[in-house]
């Protein structure tokens, strides 16, 4: 086992030339002053020096899209993002694809929704309904996008295998919900009180702020170049299926 740290560019020099295949989920730094993500920046320097490799997979965010007014998003549309974390997905994207292209090698960026995992603490809404935390009422409200963990990890493996060269992947399953009726689906399966309902302005004094950068974008992905491309079949379409698919209790309560 190689060990390198991407914050200590000085420890990823043995990477290079070693890897044949490289899986990059590492978030950028947490600097509200930077705009650029100097942990891809690293590695992309090390694995340059002498590369074999035949591809490289980048999990990105579907954050860099911004708000989109609830409309469907395909991988062609024009990045805005709307945060500065999300600024740093789309310098580490473009990093990530142009180092590809001067190397010779085969670069998938998956833009990836909210993770989901019902046998990972804290991987459902769980928490957040037994804490009475509210959502949006349905005029303010927002859609959601997710993915559960598992179809990700399957997605990103096949992703080293079958990505197209510089191509842009939205690795999403096939649920339409705003947020509010996601949290509501997952209260009616976990047997909790649905959450209450508050205006924008309400959220705005009893959210933190990375909750409400979530609830002020909308977006619905399409995820037709992850099925089709990567022949990704979901083991998990929905939410519904997917918080069932760990969770005991919920699963006794279904017919």
């Amino acid at each position: 086992m190689l060990w390198g740290n991407l914050d200590q560019a000085q420890t990823l020099g043995r990477l290079s030339g070693v890897a044949t295949r490289v899986l990059h989920l590492a978030p950028p730094p947490i600097d509200a002053a930077a705009s650029h993500d100097s942990r891809s920046r690293a590695l992309v320097r090390a694995l340059a020096k002498r590369t074999s490799a035949r591809s490289w997979v980048y999990g990105s965010t579907s954050g860099v899209y911004g708000d989109c007014g609830g409309d469907w998003v395909s991988e062609t549309r024009q990045v805005r993002p709307g945060t500065a974390r999300a600024k740093r997905r789309v310098d580490a994207e473009q990093v990530m694809r142009k180092s590809g292209r001067r190397a010779s090698v085969r670069v998938s960026v998956l833009r990836i929704p909210g993770i989901y995992a019902p046998d990972r603490e804290g991987g459902t809404p769980r928490e957040r309904l037994m804490r009475g935390l509210p959502v949006l009422r349905e005029a303010d409200d927002v859609f959601t996008n997710h993915i559960h963990a598992d179809d990700l990890a399957r997605a990103c493996v096949l992703a080293l295998w079958r990505g197209l060269p510089q191509r842009v992947v939205n690795v999403s399953d096939d649920t339409q919900l705003r947020m509010g009726e996601y949290m509501r689906l997952a209260a009616r399966l976990f047997a909790l009180p649905e959450p209450p309902q508050v205006s924008w302005a309400e959220a705005s004094v009893r959210l933190t702020p990375m909750a409400l950068s979530f609830m002020s974008e909308s977006r619905r992905l399409l995820n037709q170049r992850m099925k089709a491309e990567l022949r990704l079949r979901l083991r998990h379409p929905t939410v519904a299926t997917g918080l069932l698919s760990s969770d005991p209790v919920a699963s006794e309560r279904q017919p």
